[in-house]
C-alpha cells in the first residue's frame, strides 16, 4: 500500500509538468528594487499523544500507565517581518510574533504544584515583539544594531524558522532549557569577514525569579511587567565559520547575573548577597550538500547560587507572578543531531521542478534538572528522545511535515510516544 501511494505521488507530480516555479527569484528581484521588506513565517500543527496528560502521571506513573491518548491542534508561531532601508547605512527591522494564537494571558495546570490551576502571564501584551531594532552598517564587517534583538546562543535560537529544522515542533532539548526564541533588548555588534560571521551583544540580565525545575532558564528573559528590568546585565557571543563548502560550524555562549534582576529592586537583600551567575556554552553545525542535510548541537549551562532561588522573596509570595514551589538545577544540558536525505533528488522530473522530500531521523538527550539541588530529585526531567518522519517541500518556501516521536524516560516512568503533522511557510513577500 505504501509503495502504491508513493508511486501515485510521483506520477502526479511528474505529470503536472514544469509550469510550477519557485518564487525565490522573483522575491530576490523585488528586494532589489524596494527599500521596504515584508515577510514572515508560520506553522499549524496537529499532535496525538499516546500517553497520559494527568497531573500525577509522574508522581503516580503506574496509576496512569494505560490512560487514553489525547490530541491537540496548535499554531505555535505566526510571525510578520517588517523592514526598511533608510539609506546611508541606516536600516530598521521588526518581527511581530503571535504565539499559540497570540493570547498573552492564559490558564494552565501546574503539574509541579499538584495540578493547581493558575493564570499565567507570558508577557505584558497580547502579542510578542520579538525584534525591534535600528541598525547602522559601516561595512560588511562592522554593523551596530540597537533595540530588541534575537540572542543567537545555540542552534535553535540562531536558526529558529520552521524550514531550519525537520521536526514538527522546534527541537525539544534547546527549546526546554533555554529561551526560544531568545530575544532581549540590548546592543549588538556583528559582521562578516571572509569565512567568519561574528556577533557580540550586551543585554539586560535574565530574571532568576522566572527559572524553574522543568525549564531551567527557559522563561528567564520574559517580564510580567510592562518593562524589562535591567538591574543586572549579561553578554552573548557567537562565531560561525563557513570555510568548508556546505558546512557551517558555530560556537556561542552567554554570561550574566540573574539574582536581583527583579522589581522592586532588592538592593540590600538577597539580590546584593547572591549573584545567580548564568554561564552557557554551545557548539552547533549544519551540513547541506550532496542531497543531505545534517544538523547537530550540544549545549551546557551552569547556574550559580541555584539552591538559594527557592527562598527568594518573590518566589515565597504566592501572589507574585513567579514560580515558587520547586528547586532549580545548577546545571542543564541538551544535545541533539538530525539527518535527512532528499529522495526526490533521484527522481529527475521532481528534482528539476525543485520539489524535495526529505526522510529524516533525529535523536536528542536533555535534562533541565541535571544536578540535584539540596538533594532533591526530579528524575522525570531526564529525557532521551527519538523522531523519524518526512519533510515535503512542494516549493521552496513551504513544507509539509510528518513525524513519529518517542520520549524515553527513566524506568520508573512511562515512555511518551506521539504522532504529529504540520504545515509551515517562510519567506519574503516584498
Amino acid at each position: 500500500m505504501k509503495r502504491i501511494v508513493f508511486t501515485f505521488i510521483v506520477l502526479v507530480s511528474c505529470l503536472t509538468g514544469y509550469a510550477q516555479e519557485s518564487s525565490a527569484d522573483s522575491v530576490r528581484q523585488q528586494k532589489k528594487v524596494s527599500r521596504l521588506s515584508v515577510g514572515g513565517y508560520g506553522e499549524a500543527n496537529f499532535t496525538r499523544n499516546y500517553f497520559s496528560d494527568h497531573v500525577s502521571r509522574y508522581s503516580q506513573p503506574e496509576a496512569h500507565k494505560d490512560d487514553p491518548s489525547h490530541g491537540r491542534f496548535d499554531i505555535p508561531h505566526a510571525v510578520i517581518y517588517l523592514g526598511y532601508d533608510f539609506g546611508k547605512g541606516w536600516s530598521f527591522g521588526t518581527e511581530i510574533e503571535f504565539e499559540h494564537g497570540g493570547a498573552g494571558i492564559a490558564y494552565e495546570k501546574e503539574d509541579e504544584e499538584g495540578g493547581e490551576w493558575e493564570q499565567e502571564t507570558e508577557k505584558g501584551g497580547e502579542v510578542e515583539l520579538e525584534q525591534f531594532w535600528l541598525q547602522k552598517s559601516f561595512a560588511p564587517w562592522a554593523n551596530i544594531r540597537v533595540g530588541h534583538i534575537v540572542v543567537p546562543v545555540g542552534l535553535n535560537n540562531a536558526h529558529h524558522e520552521p524550514l531550519s529544522y525537520f521536526t514538527v515542533y522546534r527541537p525539544e532539548g534547546e527549546n526546554t532549557i533555554m529561551p526560544s526564541t531568545w530575544h532581549q533588548t540590548g546592543v549588538s555588534f556583528w559582521g562578516r569577514y571572509k569565512d567568519f560571521r561574528y556577533e557580540a551583544q550586551f543585554l539586560a540580565g535574565l530574571n532568576a525569579d522566572q527559572f524553574t525545575n522543568v525549564g531551567w532558564i527557559h522563561k528567564g528573559h520574559k517580564s510580567p511587567m510592562e518593562f524589562d528590568v535591567a538591574n543586572k546585565y549579561g553578554a552573548a557571543l557567537r562565531i560561525d565559520n563557513y570555510s568548508v563548502p556546505g558546512l557551517r560550524i558555530g560556537v556561542s555562549g552567554y554570561y550574566g547575573h540573574s539574582i536581583g534582576n527583579t522589581y522592586p529592586n532588592d538592593a540590600n537583600g538577597a539580590g546584593a548577597t547572591y549573584k545567580g551567575r548564568v554561564a552557557i556554552g554551545a557548539v552547533d553545525f549544519t551540513y547541506n550538500a550532496h542531497n543531505w542535510i545534517v544538523r547537530g548541537q550540544a549545549d551546557y549551562g551552569y547556574l550559580g547560587d541555584a539552591a538559594e532561588l527557592k527562598y527568594m522573596y518573590n518566589r515565597l509570595n504566592s501572589k507574585s507572578p513567579f514560580k515558587h514551589s520547586a528547586f532549580v538545577s545548577s546545571n542543564a544540558y541538551a544535545i541533539g543531531i538530525e539527518a535527512g536525505y532528499n529522495i526526490f533528488s533521484q527522481i529527475q522530473c521532481l528534482h528539476q521542478k525543485g520539489e524535495r522530500l526529505y526522510l529524516f531521523g533525529r535523536y536528542e538527550a536533555y535534562n533541565p534538572y541535571a544536578s540535584k539541588t539540596n538533594g532533591v530529585s526530579y528524575d522525570y526531567t531526564d529525557v532521551k528522545r527519538m523522531a523519524v518522519g518526512f519533510n515535503y517541500h512542494p516549493i521552496r518556501q513551504i513544507v509539509i511535515k510528518g513525524e513519529y516521536s518517542k520520549r524515553f524516560l527513566k524506568s520508573l516512568y512511562n515512555d511518551e510516544p506521539s504522532v504529529s503533522i504540520g504545515v509551515a511557510y517562510e519567506g519574503f513577500f516584498l
